[in-house]
């Protein structure tokens, strides 16, 4: 494993949040969220606890997949404001100890972007990566007077770079090795980028599809040398800052350089299946080639613990002090844990877990009071993409009270970026805030108490005693941990607990006494196994 400057310190006490900005707070009444709106709501993440925020795609773009498609990497879009107005939320959220990232589209552009556009008409121009004849399979007829046809790298208005090839093919005499001038220039541009917004005080970048890279390259291995590069340039001239991929696979991407790297959805030996098998449910976005699997976290209590647990072993021993894991309550491109018949009550024990595990904690906007994954809604900026898998239910407008559009915009309703989920019932912040017992102040006690428990973070020990129905697990030799996800009571005898039983944290439905812990449905509890200092 190549040899990197140690992991800065803020990230291991980390606690991130990420944010939708179409979504999240509209301060100029236009229907979308904005920079002026997320400022104007930092107060609620340093209340709730949070000191990293990373915000989704806001430069420049026609908007044809919600910003994943930048046609300027050093310009914000004007929906959003200006870059004065991102470099005035920087500097308020640094005022409340919250760290910003901004979200890197390393692998593509937009088709607008001005060098697709003078690409796109000069046959010298090697920035993309071009067949000069015909158009092969899964490559796109070039729009300009350039002969031949253009590789996407997702949609098709989204032209791959070229970070060059793995592997020669004789039927493809375009590819280019690594080490070609086009691959060497656009690497050149990764720099110039992060180095512009770094040096405006930005704390790093969650990388897009930062596997997808170097092409016909089966290990990533040559995707990970460009990694590699580009982390020590980063530990040489902004050592404080961080990269988090968007990669799925830890124990490739964190050895390549990347600070952390999610569980997600798709990605590793087994396709996502550590965070499916913690969330999915089969409902809200559920792509065609998933494995069918029973979550842990269902009432009817089918899953299991075990495959999360032995890939996140896995990932660990790849990866040794060199990063972390990430665990995101959801993303913007998976359903959020309220989905389908999963019920408010059945959210509590999730962040338990979440918040109790030594991983990276992430949540999505919205999930610390709840939100619904909304089904229903119309493909909005390409957030389709298969017949049971739209996003667009995960990124509907903030609930921030139970004013019109729920607090999220003045706009008429029919001008929202995507409508606010309809349910009369639906929570808002403002109603959880007032009520001590609801799932925001179980969110910010967990995370108040994770900061204040070192054997709780990522660096501390975990011992699990039990996969299954309870989930019991020790962090740091000293802190008892239960989970029940399940509808129904599960007991466990543990010589951990004592007669008397440990001090409860934060419980609920969970004894532990007399040799054993019993959980009542949707059960957790965090226990100190040490003796008060009273007795």
């Amino acid at each position: 494993m190549t040899s990197f400057r140690p992991v800065p310190a803020w990230l291991s006490d980390a606690v991130f949040y990420q944010i939708y900005p179409q979504s999240f707070a509209d301060s100029d009444g236009d229907g979308i969220g904005d920079f002026a709106g997320i400022t104007r709501h930092l107060d609620h993440l340093a209340w709730l606890g949070v000191d990293a925020v990373w915000i989704n795609p806001c430069f420049v773009s026609p908007f044809r997949d919600a910003g994943y498609d930048v046609a300027d990497h050093f310009s914000v879009a004007p929906r959003y404001g200006t870059n004065d107005d991102l470099a005035a939320l920087v500097e308020e959220a640094g005022r409340r100890g919250i760290r910003v990232l901004l979200d890197l589209v390393a692998g593509h552009t937009s088709d607008r972007h001005p060098w697709f556009t003078a690409s796109a008409d000069d046959p010298d121009d090697h920035r993309y990566i071009w067949a000069p004849e015909g158009r092969p399979d899964g490559f796109v007829r070039s729009p300009g007077s350039r002969p031949g046809a253009y590789l996407p790298n997702f949609f098709d208005s989204q032209p791959a770079l070229n970070f060059g090839y793995a592997r020669e093919h004789p039927d493809e005499p375009w590819r280019q090795p690594v080490d070609a001038e086009g691959p060497r220039a656009n690497r050149a541009a990764l720099r110039a980028i992060m180095d512009h917004w770094l040096r405006l005080g930005l704390a790093g970048f969650r990388v897009d599809m930062a596997h997808s890279l170097v092409k016909d390259d089966p290990d990533r291995r040559a995707t990970a040398t460009v990694w590699t590069e580009l982390r020590g340039w980063l530990d040489t001239t902004h050592p404080d800052a961080v990269l988090l991929s968007e990669w799925g696979d830890p124990a490739v991407s964190v050895p390549a350089g990347f600070h952390a790297d999610f569980f997600l959805q798709f990605g590793g030996p087994t396709n996502g299946g550590p965070l499916r098998s913690l969330w999915n449910n089969g409902e809200g976005t559920a792509a065609e080639g998933w494995d069918p699997l029973d979550c842990f976290f269902d009432p009817g209590g089918k899953g299991s613990p075990r495959p999360f647990v032995e890939a996140w072993l896995a990932a660990r021993a790849a990866i040794g002090g060199a990063g972390h894991v990430a665990l995101p309550t959801s993303n913007h491109d998976f359903s959020r844990l309220n989905c389908g018949p999963r019920t408010a009550e059945q959210l509590p024990a999730a962040f338990a877990f979440q918040l109790t595990w030594p991983t990276l904690p992430a949540i999505y906007y919205g999930d610390e009071i709840g939100m619904r994954y909304v089904p229903g809604l119309p493909d909005t900026e390409g957030s389709v993409l298969g017949p049971r898998y739209n996003r667009a239910g995960s990124r509907t407008p903030m609930q921030w009270d139970d004013g019109p559009n729920a607090g999220f915009s003045t706009a008429r309703a029919d001008r929202l970026y995507l409508p606010v989920d309809p349910d009369p019932h639906r929570p808002t912040v403002a109603a959880q805030r007032a009520d001590e017992t609801s799932l925001l102040h179980l969110v910010r006690r967990l995370i108040a108490l994770r900061r204040a428990t070192p054997g709780l973070g990522p660096e501390g020990s975990v011992e699990v005693l039990h996969h299954g129905y309870p989930f019991v697990y020790v962090r740091g030799g000293r802190h008892l941990v239960v989970i029940n996800p399940r509808s129904t009571p599960a007991a466990f005898p543990t010589g951990v607990v004592g007669e008397a039983g440990p001090r409860a944290l934060e419980a609920r439905g969970v004894v532990a006494e007399h040799g054993v812990v019993t959980a009542h449905g949707f059960g957790y509890g965090v226990f100190d196994l040490e003796p008060s200092p009273a007795s």
